[in-house]
């Protein structure tokens, strides 16, 4: 992202009113005391909570997502939690055990590096901008393309985007390369194949990776300027033959003018039978 850009961002989101996690998160329902006596010991173990037989995504605006798996893997991917559409009263989850940061630029990197000091999370993402984040060397797990790792019930295997990267630690400091971007196929053990397509325009090898992993779900950028928009995001959910669309990267500001209704358009051109599925900022979605 440009200076100025990041300027505006910076801008929008200290202007948010009552940053996101400093408000009170809204009191859950009540449980049974089996169910509610098996979370305390799974907090108590310092250990990400299963979910209830499906695989949970809570989309966290922006580029940002938690994934619960059905095995009990806790997966955040580009933790920007606190951009401007990031959902209103969240706290950040309580244990996380990988995190996926697809490229150096900071509405991406987020707060990565302070959710893994909370949580001891891995961080996985190009070789060079983990070794940048300064990380323990037990969390840093920089890698590249053709990289796969298992979290419980997840394989995690990394592919390529088509973007740039750069990571400055410091506001008023030089930028530094940070690798290759990166993109994300999550295999699921008795769940969805999952997408996160990182920032990227549309590129032929998506037909690869359809080839190699049969995602079933994808979450692509749709807001243009500096990712794919609507048009580009419908040819590559063609090149994915994926049965859902999450669209992502959009609305966050001005630039990002891609909607998912231009995509439902778009895929509509294309008579794909592809599905776009908008989701709400903070609401956990069964797939």
């Amino acid at each position: 992202m440009g200076k100025n850009l990041k300027a505006v961002v910076v801008g929008a989101v200290l202007g948010v009113s009552g940053a996101a996690f400093a408000q009170a998160t809204p009191a859950a329902p009540k449980a049974d005391v089996k169910a509610a006596a098996k979370v305390a010991a799974g907090k108590a173990a310092g250990k990400a909570e299963a979910t209830t037989g499906k695989t949970e995504v809570t989309w966290w605006g922006h580029a940002a997502f938690v994934v619960k798996t059905p095995g009990g893997a806790t997966i955040a991917i580009d933790p920007w939690f606190t951009n401007p559409k990031a959902p209103q009263g969240a706290t950040w989850p309580e244990a996380v055990d990988a995190i996926l940061v697809s490229h150096g630029h900071f509405d991406h990197v987020g707060e990565t590096k302070a959710l893994a000091q909370k949580t001891s999370a891995k961080v996985y993402g190009s070789f060079e901008l983990v070794n940048l984040l300064g990380l323990p060397e037990a969390q840093g797990m920089g890698a590249n393309a053709g990289g796969t790792f298992t979290v419980k019930d997840a394989t995690i295997h990394l592919v390529e985007a088509v973007h740039s990267s750069s990571y400055q630690a410091d506001p008023k400091g030089a930028s530094q390369y940070a690798g290759a971007p990166l993109g994300f196929v999550i295999e699921i053990a008795n769940g969805p194949t999952l997408y996160h397509a990182g920032d990227t325009g549309a590129f032929q090898s998506m037909g690869l990776i359809a080839e190699q992993f049969k995602p079933t779900v994808a979450l692509l950028p749709i807001g243009g300027h500096f990712t794919m928009d609507p048009a580009q995001a419908a040819v590559a959910a063609k090149l994915l033959k994926v049965k859902t669309v999450v669209p992502m990267h959009y609305g966050t500001f001005p630039a990002l003018a891609g909607t998912p209704d231009a995509l439902t358009t778009e895929l509509k051109k294309t008579k794909a039978t592809t599905k776009v599925l908008a989701l709400e900022a903070g609401k956990a979605t069964a797939l």
